[in-house]
């Protein structure tokens, strides 16, 4: 399986190098290189190229909006397409998540995100897929009740389902508390400590969760979730 070449541009200098030490850690990431502002970011991108970009959007000069927006305007059309934006932010408003989209990021990351979550971001990110946090997935929601930019259409899960009520999916009171967790912000561990049970428990109800709510992964059910109004 080929590896996944991942860039990051961040100004905050620890978070950048805990980024940097912990991706490195797995097999599956090649790391490209790394900017500390949106100057050097572009540039590296451009002559890099690589498969994911992870970007602050908090960038001193040129911010990861503005960056996102720049790159995507003037990568060679031959390019086009084959770095996708992966935003991270310490901010879950409105209007960063619109504006983040509307200039071209593919995903959207809270700066608290858990490795775990972390890697399983990039590698959808990778794929095509537009992954966004869980705990802005309401923002997604109001965004499909009522467009003023264009949803990315994985996570357009068709027909509005505020009229299905929870005993359709069948889910135990126990996958209902892991799934509020889960559009919360929580990673595995951290619902597993919430919860006093074991990771490997909350694995088999993440598991069971994505399969009665048939969603290929935890962003998808989490927009689901609300959707149905199984959770709040």
């Amino acid at each position: 399986m080929s590896k996944i070449r991942v860039a990051l541009i961040e100004d905050h200098d620890l978070t950048r190098v805990g980024l940097r030490t912990a991706l490195k850690n797995y097999s599956e990431i090649e790391w490209v290189g790394e900017a500390s502002n949106g100057k050097q970011g572009l540039q590296l991108l451009q002559e890099t190229v690589p498969d994911v970009a992870i970007v602050d959007i908090g960038l001193p000069g040129v911010d990861g909006i503005e960056l996102t927006k720049l790159f995507k305007t003037s990568v060679d059309k031959q390019k086009e397409g084959l770095t996708k934006i992966l935003i991270l932010t310490l901010h879950d408003s409105e209007a960063e998540v619109l504006a983040a989209f509307a200039a071209g990021a593919d995903s959207y990351c809270m700066k608290n995100i858990s490795i775990e979550l972390l890697l399983e971001a990039i590698k959808a990110t990778q794929e095509g897929n537009s992954w966004l946090d869980p705990a802005i997935a309401r923002i997604v929601i109001s965004q499909v009740q009522s467009p003023k930019i264009k949803i990315p259409k994985d996570l357009e899960l068709l027909e509005p389902e505020s009229n299905v009520r929870g005993e359709t999916y069948s889910l135990t009171e126990r996958e209902l508390e892991v799934l509020q967790l889960i559009v919360d912000g929580y990673s595995n561990a951290a619902i597993a400590d919430k919860l006093f049970i074991t990771v490997g428990t909350v694995k088999t109800h993440v598991r069971n969760i994505l399969n009665k709510l048939c969603a290929d992964d935890r962003t998808q059910a989490a927009v689901r979730a609300l959707r149905a109004g199984l959770v709040g």
